[in-house]
């Protein structure tokens, strides 16, 4: 599928890179002018993810404006659970929302799995950004986890307690692993079709995995992550994924005996830590803190140094917020963070 070798695929397989690469979750949004005129021109979210066109033009925003190493699909994480026919909306200022969350295992049980007819849009728009990228960086595809998708299906919404998740892992797990089977059957689909329309390498968003105790983790999120990792790795073997579980930093090991090829850590974690239980097994990707940014250009650099620093080795490491850039960022901070990453670690 490349024609060409880029530093973000060589440091997931481990390979020599010129530089540490790097990208930005989240480096398409609010914080970019252009990106704000966009969703005014769009109408709503919802809309600008539907677009092949639109999702492209802001996909293609952080590339034209800094040196990223690699660019990411713009859409949402709740794309599958939308082609559930669960009522996706966006309210104003509260975040995503489901008029049809899960309360029953009758709602389990009727829920669709055979759902990338409705999620052609997606699939459109890797096409349409992988043309107008034309082998500049690679692109990233993506999904949400099983767990946390679950999370947004059964409360309806973000969740500080995640209450009624919990009490169905209590009260009727077999309900949850009916559920999490079929997001893992549909995110496995997604991801495929994400790569055969010109997706580089996968990855896995579990924003919420990070709210289970250890075993809850393993047997919840991680098992049915494991799942996906080994049967897109089926099909498609040469396409590195990377899992990222926010506040995952004590199940690393874990992580890294999925047979994935990287995975994410967020800043609670340290970098040499986080090598310390994985070993030379995956690359990492991580992990500066996102309110770095609000910070001056000198401050900006030495976190950069001291991040680059406390990764031991060659190759193996892909520079990232440990978590999306926020929205009141100022995008010349941005410019300061890729160049300072690309500066310091030129081989």
């Amino acid at each position: 599928m490349l024609t060409m070798s880029f530093d973000y695929i060589n440091a997931l397989l481990k390979k020599p890179t010129k530089r540490t690469p790097i990208w930005v979750m989240r480096q398409a949004g609010r914080y970019l002018p252009e990106y704000r005129a966009t969703r005014a021109k769009a109408g709503d979210f919802l809309t600008l993810c539907k677009s092949p066109e639109l999702a492209c033009e802001v996909t293609m925003q952080p590339i034209d404006r800094f040196d990223l190493d690699a660019a990411i699909l713009f859409s949402d994480i709740l794309t599958i659970p939308d082609a559930m026919n669960l009522g996706l909306y966006f309210s104003e200022g509260e975040g995503p929302k489901f008029s049809n969350p899960i309360q029953s295992l009758a709602d389990i049980e009727k829920l669709p799995t055979d759902i990338n007819n409705e999620l052609t849009y997606v699939f459109d728009g890797v096409s349409t950004i992988k043309k107008a990228l034309n082998n500049r960086v690679p692109l990233i595809g993506f999904s949400g986890s099983p767990w946390t998708l679950a999370t947004y299906m059964i409360e309806g919404g973000s969740s500080k307690t995640f209450a009624n998740t919990k009490k169905m892992l209590f009260n009727n797990p077999d309900a949850l692993h009916l559920l999490l089977e079929k997001l893992a059957q549909s995110v496995i689909a997604y991801l495929n079709q994400q790569i055969l329309s010109g997706a580089n390498s996968v990855m896995i968003f579990d924003t919420w995995g990070g709210v289970l105790s250890k075993q809850n983790y393993l047997d919840f999120s991680l098992n049915y992550m494991a799942k996906i990792v080994k049967s897109v790795k089926a099909q498609h073997p040469t396409i590195p994924i990377t899992l990222f579980s926010k506040n995952g930093g004590k199940h690393l090991s874990h992580i890294a005996d999925t047979g994935c090829d990287g995975i994410g850590i967020d800043w609670t974690i340290e970098l040499a830590q986080a090598q310390q239980q994985v070993g030379d097994k995956v690359a990492i990707q991580g992990n500066l803190d996102p309110a770095v940014l609000y910070a001056t250009p000198e401050v900006i650099e030495r976190e950069v140094k001291k991040v680059l620093s406390q990764f031991k080795g060659d190759t193996g490491h892909i520079f990232n917020l440990g978590h999306g850039i926020t929205p009141d960022v100022d995008p010349e901070n941005m410019k300061v963070l890729v160049d300072c990453v690309h500066k310091f670690s030129s081989r």
